[in-house]
């Protein structure tokens, strides 16, 4: 790819000035293809795909197999060009600079006809996944995908500054460090004061520094005083997100001023790596200001092939759907992109903590000297980008290449594995890792995910099993075996990938496809699916425990086989990710104290099956609304081991929890409980899961109106004395498709509006398990949905995310329940 920029007119003056000036170079650009077969204007920042499309010259790259089509556009070369004239004299400044934010990916600038850069590294400033994952297409963009201009000054200029605040432990004193880069192109010093305010906390200090000539760093640091009332940043769910307005002044000589402003957070993080009691592993979890904290997430992708489609609304909708489900992280995967400054904004206002990838994925990289340069820098620019924000918690060198290389994926003969693992170390530790601690020293580094942590370390930086059950992190998947027997899942020290496909919703296809696609084995869903059997995976796993589509109109099957493959994921990854919840503080054969539930996927790239909770735009699967209820701060999780049904109480908050549990037993031909039982008052201590009860299943069923496991289903909830209560949770003792008494219920819907909220009170003529509520494509979600309906009345709110009437609503509203697919 070509940049080509020809300046008409550069004014003429005499004399200087003092400061700065900055002139975009934004909007409107010429972009031509190889041949010069197309010409056409398109927008920076943009890609040479999105300025295809808004032209009219091709259609929605992801229509349809238009992936496949428009494969032309990556393997051609492309020049965008810009005529322009710079709107000031020139001659009064000593510096100016032309400044590209980033570019994708390999090109060469040229300014009136003159190269003067070239660039090879997106993520540096001047995608792998742009290549196709299971779960994506292939659209590797070009284009100037960030902002681009022209920066003219005099004496010097400030190019970045970051800070971090640092808290000392000995003197319990926070320390805040600040870092300014400048350029000081006077020949002699430039002198002067830099005053830095953070008027909350009454604090104004003043420092005099000289800036010698040349890249010069200039630190400072800023101690407040003990006895300052300073209000930790926490996650979601834990506390408040409470941050600081700080102004920093330069004021030096020649009367030039240069001022910057951000927002602090206090907060501090640990990786703790500890002998554990009944174990001969390590622990791997986080305190955050020193509160041991669960991790309960999923893992980002980038929200959209063609990154400036990503607008803000985007971000906050999907970010803000991640504390709407009670989640507090999400890693942010290696394979993708390093994101914006506005997501990671969204994360700390929100409260959601970040594991930072560096963008190395299932793959061995080069060791070259240029290559290592290039990685050195594209390491240090981000964390100078990064570091000042409180919601990362840990830089991570790569995603799976130490399992990856261990495992050999790759078929790696034996006798040349030593200089695969030199290479590894020199690239991840020699040189990420170094240059991430000589820029930031606040929080931890691993050097992959998954990674046995310090035993990786002390193995010589990989281990021969990375993702053993006694250290570090694992990823698991397994869609062979059952995914409602929990004893096939590893009872791990922290599970950062985990997950089942499911398909979105129809009205998400309906608008990329056409009603010849419309089937489940049409050429379109198979060329969708990119996961190796997921079509036939999907159907395995749910003929597991419910019956499977059967109608004769092929749309009908389609749409129901759509909503299996969203029960079947929705309730898997309930099993899984409960069974990681209650595991936290216990041990069982060494293994144990899980402290991370991290699913594998939130959102998607692009309208397709795959693992994610929330659906291309942004539409809840209904794994996202189980993701709510499973991810509360206080869950009763119920469980089968050796025909005992056990219920264990897990908790989030910070003090202990006095609870009563309620248990019930719901024949699947009544709408009344056979029999319901409320416990005494029980403890769960803070932050910890603990037994609550206990029954042999016989038992339970004999003392119940002689139910059996195919008749009659449990559900169980826990209510404080404070009038705090739990989600409702359930435990099926059969499968579904075994199930005696299951009717076919007709439920019914009457909407109401309140301030902008619309009420939903459903009736059913039946118990109906897994009961969804769908309005199409009118954006929005409701307060719950994919619920085991029990009670004849039930109030479900509906939040809209754009303006809509209660007519339209009607018009969309449909309601399903498992049996209405039979």
């Amino acid at each position: 790819m070509r940049l080509h920029l020809l300046l008409l007119l550069a004014l003429c003056g005499s004399g200087s000035t003092s400061g700065a000036l900055s002139y975009g170079l934004g909007g409107s650009w010429r972009i031509r293809s190889g041949n010069r077969s197309l010409e056409l204007l398109g927008t920076v920042p943009g890609s040479v795909h999105t300025a295809l499309f808004q032209q009219g010259l091709i259609q929605d790259p992801y229509y349809g197999f238009n992936d496949l089509n428009y494969r032309w556009i990556s393997l051609d070369n492309w020049t965008y060009s810009k005529e322009f004239k710079i709107p000031f004299d020139i001659s009064k400044w000593q510096v100016i600079n032309l400044v590209f934010e980033g570019v994708d990916t390999v090109s060469e600038i040229l300014l009136n006809n003159v190269t003067i850069g070239k660039t090879d590294n997106m993520f540096n400033k001047y995608e792998q996944c742009s290549f196709s994952w299971d779960w994506g297409p292939s659209f590797p963009t070009q284009g100037i995908w960030k902002d681009v201009r022209i920066e003219a000054y005099n004496i010097c200029h400030l190019n970045d500054f970051t800070f971090v605040p640092m808290y000392v432990r000995r003197t319990q004193v926070w320390n805040l460090e600040i870092q300014t880069f400048f350029d000081v192109i006077s020949p002699i010093p430039v002198g002067g004061q830099v005053i830095i305010a953070i008027p909350e906390l009454k604090i104004q200090q003043t420092n005099n520094i000289t800036l010698q000539p040349g890249a010069r760093i200039v630190e400072l640091s800023v101690k407040i005083k003990k006895n300052t009332p300073v209000e930790t940043w926490w996650p979601h769910g834990h506390g408040n997100q409470t941050g600081y307005n700080m102004k920093i002044l330069f004021k030096l000589d020649k009367d030039l001023t240069i001022e910057r402003s951000a927002k602090v957070y206090f907060r501090t993080v640990e990786l703790m790596e500890e002998p554990i009691k009944g174990s001969h592993g390590l622990s791997f979890y986080f305190k955050i200001n020193g509160i041991p904290i669960f991790l309960k997430g999923s893992n980002w992708i980038p929200a959209d092939s063609f990154q400036d489609r990503v607008t803000s609304d985007l971000l906050r909708l999907l970010l803000q759907s991640v504390v709407d489900a009670n989640m507090n992280v999400l890693r942010v995967w290696g394979g993708g992109i390093y994101e914006q400054d506005e997501f990671y904004e969204l994360c700390d206002e929100l409260g959601i903590m970040v594991w930072q990838d560096f963008m190395f994925a299932c793959a061995l990289y080069p060791n070259e000297q240029g290559f290592m340069d290039s990685v050195a820098a594209e390491v240090a620019h981000q964390v100078r980008r990064l570091k000042s924000h409180p919601s990362i918690i840990i830089w991570s060198g790569n995603n799976e290449n130490e399992e990856a290389l261990m495992m050999n994926w790759y078929g790696i003969k034996l006798v040349d594995l030593p200089v695969y693992i030199k290479d590894y170390v020199a690239l991840y530790v020699s040189n990420i890792r170094a240059v991430v601690f000589s820029g930031d020293k606040s929080r931890p580094f691993v050097t992959s995910s998954p990674s046995n942590g310090a035993k990786s370390v002390a193995e010589g930086w990989v281990s021969q099993n990375p993702h053993s059950r006694f250290f570090g992190d694992v990823h698991f998947y397994d869609y062979g075996s059952d995914c409602w027997n929990w004893k096939i899942f590893p009872k791990a020290r922290f599970v950062s990938e985990y997950g089942y496909q499911s398909w979105p919703s129809f009205s998400t296809l309906e608008t990329v496809s056409s009603e010849k696609d419309w089937f489940y084995k049409s050429k379109f869903s198979i060329h969708r699916q990119h996961h190796e059997h997921g079509n036939y995976e999907m159907l395995y796993q749910a003929g597991l425990h419910f019956k499977l589509p059967q109608s004769s109109d092929p749309l009908r099957t389609f749409k129901d086989t759509i909503y299996i493959t969203q029960v079947m994921q929705a309730q898997c990854v309930k099993t899984e990710t409960e069974f990681y919840l209650r595991s936290r503080s216990e041990i069982v054969n060494g293994k144990g104290h899980t402290m991370g539930a991290m699913y594998w996927q939130l959102n998607d790239i692009w309208q397709a099956p795959s693992w994610s909770s929330l659906e291309f735009g942004g539409k809840w699967k209904m794994l996202h609304y189980f993701a709510r209820n499973f991810f509360a701060p206080l869950l009763p999780v119920g469980f089968e081991d050796q025909d005992i049904f056990y219920i264990y109480g897990v908790s989030d908050f910070h003090t202990e929890s006095k609870v009563k549990l309620t248990v019930r037993i719901h024949s699947w031909s009544s709408l009344k409980p056979l029999c319901s039982t409320v416990t005494n008052p029980l403890v769960i201590k803070a932050g910890e899961a603990v037994s609550l009860y206990k029954e042999p299943v016989y038992k339970l069923l004999k003392r119940c109106g002689n139910c059996t496991r195919q008749s009659c289903v449990v559900s169980f909830y826990l209510s404080m004395d404070r009038g705090h209560q739990s989600p409702t949770n359930y435990h099926f003792l059969s499968s579904l498709k075994d199930a005696v008494g299951l009717l076919k219920p007709h439920i019914t819907a009457s909407i109401s509006q309140q301030h902008g909220t619309f009420v939903f009170a459903l009736e059913t003529s039946a118990v109906a398990p897994f009961v969804w509520l769908d309005v199409g494509s009118i954006p929005g979600r409701f307060s719950d949905n994919g619920f085991l309906m029990t009670e004849k009345k039930q109030t479900v709110l509906f939040y809209p995310w754009k303006p809509t009437s209660k007519n339209e609503l009607k018009r969309s509203f449909r309601v399903t329940s498992l049996t209405d697919i039979y």
